[in-house]
Order: C-alpha cells, then sequence, then structure tokens
C-alpha cells in the first residue's frame, strides 16, 4: 500500500507526510527532496540549469522507483500529477490524497 500527498506548493505534504508516515510506522518518501539529492541541486536550481522537461522526467523516474516499495506515505512534487499519466499511476497503485 502506498499513499501519494498532492496539492500546491506549501500545502503541508512533506510535513503531514513525515507525521503520517511515523504514525503509521511506514516510510516516508519526499520526492522534490529525492531529485535534489540525486542532483546535489535544489529544485529552483534544478528548473534554471536543466528547465522543467528534465525535472519531470526526472520526477517520473522517482515516481517509478517508489512503486516498488509498499508500506510509503509519498509526498510528490506540486506539479507531479499535472504531467504525463502520473495522476493515473498515482490512483491506480495507491491512495491519493490532495492537501489544499
Amino acid at each position: 500500500m502506498r499513499i501519494f500527498l498532492i496539492g500546491f506548493m506549501g500545502s503541508g505534504k512533506s510535513t503531514i507526510g513525515h507525521h503520517l508516515s511515523r504514525q503509521l510506522g511506514w516510510d516516508f518518501a519526499d520526492t522534490d527532496k529525492i531529485i535534489a539529492f540525486q542532483t546535489g541541486l535544489s529544485i529552483p536550481e534544478i528548473f534554471t540549469r536543466h528547465g522543467e522537461p528534465w525535472f519531470r522526467e526526472k520526477e517520473r523516474e522517482i515516481l517509478l522507483s517508489l512503486l516498488s516499495k509498499d508500506n510509503t506515505v509519498i509526498a510528490t512534487g506540486g506539479g507531479m500529477p499535472c504531467f504525463a499519466d502520473n495522476m493515473e499511476m498515482m490512483n491506480r497503485t495507491g491512495i491519493t490524497v490532495y492537501l489544499r
């Protein structure tokens, strides 16, 4: 089982995701933090250096890699549901929760 947290920037996805994962005893993953760690760049730096299409492809790669993990709460980047078939994939493979 996976719980995907989606919502606009600043909606609390990372904070709520971290707390929820602790309550459930599950793993927690933050897709923006994973991308930043893998590249050594902040999200704004990634957009400046590589552009949005490159970032969205990286985001999708990380989403696909997280699908192999069970019992995980996943905080997604604010734009992740809007690109490719990411939203469909999240709905098909877990519970998707929109935070306002």
